[in-house]
């Protein structure tokens, strides 16, 4: 009860340090130096927003069931790190880390930006204190997590099991720290927008930032789709979920704003893409975090049961975006150069042209994920929008997409000669040649695979010799196209050579398929202390001979009392053996899910070089090419 009062009272106080900020900001404005005081209570800010999130985590650790947040979100019997966890396994919770993060960035943006003007670092200090100041009145006001119960019940309602996970229990933050670095960058750029002082070493300035950004969010959206395969038993690493795609949307951007820097670092131009993609980035992520925190993702009518909430959240969101709009209009000065001035076969117009798809494949997930939300208020009917609209819309642009991303970063900046064309010739028929006879064999479309996967490979292929050739010279964004080219060319294997089949067996049956026999051993039943498990023991002997065990669990939870499957993963370097049992309802039978999924290892990895790349792009000095 004590922690919960000190949290409350913090957030209160972390409050008035914003609006303090606010105050001394104004009218420190026109002064050469940068007043003290700012400093002073911009670590005040941070400090009570810290203590407001220990005596949270205190909360959970302790059990203090008199707090609301941890009775709807914890239990006595749950472990240790699974109550610190449920911290941010909430609605409440979640908004405090992401205002832990808002302050503890705009400290650092002061400390980090001593070189930049002093009217510019009050500037973003301003912006950012707004929406600081927005999210303590929407947490203190809708979404107090220190809401008193009397009188105090006994136990809680518990955490829901899929969270009780270790990988979930890090996603959370590295996603918000990705999500919350955008409102840096928006801040940021509405500052140099109002001061006109957008220019090359701005850009240099603002890319560490994006860098940070674009790091963070992609190594989120890495763990939470390892979690997903594991954990959900989807036996895959993306559905087009569309609580995926509320992180995929901002990565879009974010993805298109960095290249569109690079281009500002070496001349003056694409000036207001830059802004307006800035501001897409932060509304995305703010919109994001609202659709899964708010649970509009799940029921449109989550605004009807907490009318409050949603219409804060409306107010502020269409504030912020109608505050950057009018600062677009009214204050950006749209310098002469402009689209035109590129000379068609330039890096600059490569970049462009990446950056008319990223806005391509935003749209299409970006209607995908809202249209059913729409059709639900409009018309009460119920869709749901699954994979087979996004790869309808995307695979056929994917192919230019490629082919124009393993073109691009060879061509010079400014004006360019195609190079080296009889080795991108000999590249390309070499990929054809390659992907011809990997799919010669295979049950699928040959036409429509054979220009996938041929341009797949013809980037993989342009990406090693870049990465080998150029040495140190853009060591990061090689690296980092070097990753994404091993993602693509994994996902598209992975779609195409993909095996899974279904079946129900009771324990010592057994049932055969292409030469394969899995035989249903036994099943084995322990208990653990907040869950009772129930182990299926599988083994499968294989046509060549090789024998594979597989132990799938069911976990039934007593708090709250929910079963859930646990997938058995046998990894190696070539494939994923994926297996997950779930109870056939008033039946001796379990329903029995075996995939064998190529390519899985290489899908993180390379993931995890695409976040590589930005962190040595990130640390790189300013003279390094």
């Amino acid at each position: 009860m004590l922690s919960s009062t000190i949290g409350y009272y913090s957030l209160i106080l972390g409050l008035c340090s914003s609006i303090i900020i606010f105050y001394f900001s104004i009218i420190n404005y026109q002064d050469k130096i940068l007043d003290i005081k700012i400093f002073y209570f911009t670590f005040f800010q941070l400090f009570f927003v810290i203590i407001s999130f220990l005596s949270l985590v205190l909360s959970f650790i302790y059990s203090d069931f008199s707090n609301e947040t941890v009775f709807n979100n914890s239990h006595t019997t749950k472990p240790l790190f699974y109550k610190i966890s449920g911290t941010w396994g909430n609605h409440e919770g979640s908004l405090l880390l992401w205002q832990l993060v808002l302050t503890l960035f705009i400290f650092i943006f002061l400390f980090k930006s001593n070189n930049q003007s002093k009217q510019y670092r009050i500037l973003t200090l301003l912006f950012q204190e707004i929406i600081i100041i927005g999210f303590f009145i929407f947490i203190i006001k809708t979404s107090n997590p220190f809401n008193y119960i009397f009188p105090i019940p006994k136990q809680g309602l518990g955490l829901n099991p899929i969270l009780q996970d270790p990988l979930l229990a890090i996603h959370p933050p590295i996603l918000y720290v990705g999500y919350v670095g955008s409102s840096i960058i928006f801040s940021s750029v509405l500052a140099a927008t109002i001061l006109n002082i957008i220019s090359r070493d701005w850009a240099s300035h603002l890319k560490k930032w994006i860098l940070v950004t674009w790091f963070f969010l992609s190594l989120g959206i890495l763990f939470g789709s390892i979690w997903a395969y594991y954990e959900l038993g989807w036996g895959g690493f993306w559905f087009w979920d569309p609580v995926e795609n509320v992180s995929l949307m901002p990565w879009l951007t974010l993805t298109a704003l960095l290249h569109c820097v690079l281009v500002l670092e070496k001349k003056i131009v694409l000036t207001s893409w830059v802004v307006i993609l800035s501001i897409m980035t932060f509304t995305l992520s703010m919109c994001g975090t609202f659709l899964v925190r708010s649970g509009i993702l799940n029921s449109v009518h989550s605004f009807a049961n907490d009318p409050e909430r949603g219409l804060y959240i409306l107010i502020f969101l269409f504030s912020l975006i109608f505050l950057s709009i009018f600062i677009f209009f009214f204050f950006h000065k749209q310098n002469i150069k402009n689209y035109s001035s590129f000379f068609w076969l330039s890096k600059e117009t490569s970049i462009l042209i990446n950056n008319w798809f990223m806005m391509y494949f935003l749209s299409v997930v970006l209607i995908g994920t809202i249209y059913p939300i729409f059709l639900e208020v409009i018309s009460s009917q119920k869709i749901s929008v699954g994979p087979p609209f996004y790869h309808k819309l995307i695979i056929p642009f994917l192919f230019p997409f490629l082919l124009a991303m393993a073109i691009g970063p060879n061509l010079k900046w400014i004006k360019s000669n195609l190079e080296n064309k009889v080795n991108l010739i000999l590249f390309f028929v070499l990929s054809i040649f390659v992907s011809s006879f990997i799919l010669k064999n295979s049950d699928q479309k040959f036409l429509i695979n054979t220009f996938l996967l041929s341009s797949a490979f013809y980037l993989f292929f342009i990406s090693i010799r870049d990465l080998f050739t150029k040495k140190l010279k853009n060591f990061s964004q090689n690296i980092a196209h070097f990753g994404f080219s091993l993602l693509i060319l994994s996902i598209l294997l992975n779609n195409i050579f993909s095996t899974e089949i279904i079946f129900n067996l009771k324990e010592s049956e057994s049932f055969e398929y292409n030469g394969n026999k899995i035989i249903f051993n036994e099943i084995i039943q322990n208990n653990q202390k907040n869950y009772v498990s129930i182990i299926g023991n599988f083994t499968i002997e294989n046509f060549d001979g090789k024998i594979d065990n597989f132990k799938p669990e069911l976990r039934i939870y007593n708090q709250p009392n929910i079963v859930t499957s646990e997938a058995d993963i046998k990894t190696s370097f070539l494939s994923d053996k994926f297996m997950v049992m779930n109870l056939v309802q008033n039946q001796e039978y379990f329903n029995v899910r075996y995939q064998v999924k190529p390519f899985m290892i290489w899908i993180w990895s390379s993931v995890v070089l695409i976040c590589l790349g930005a962190l040595i792009g990130f640390f790189k000095k300013k003279n390094e090419k």
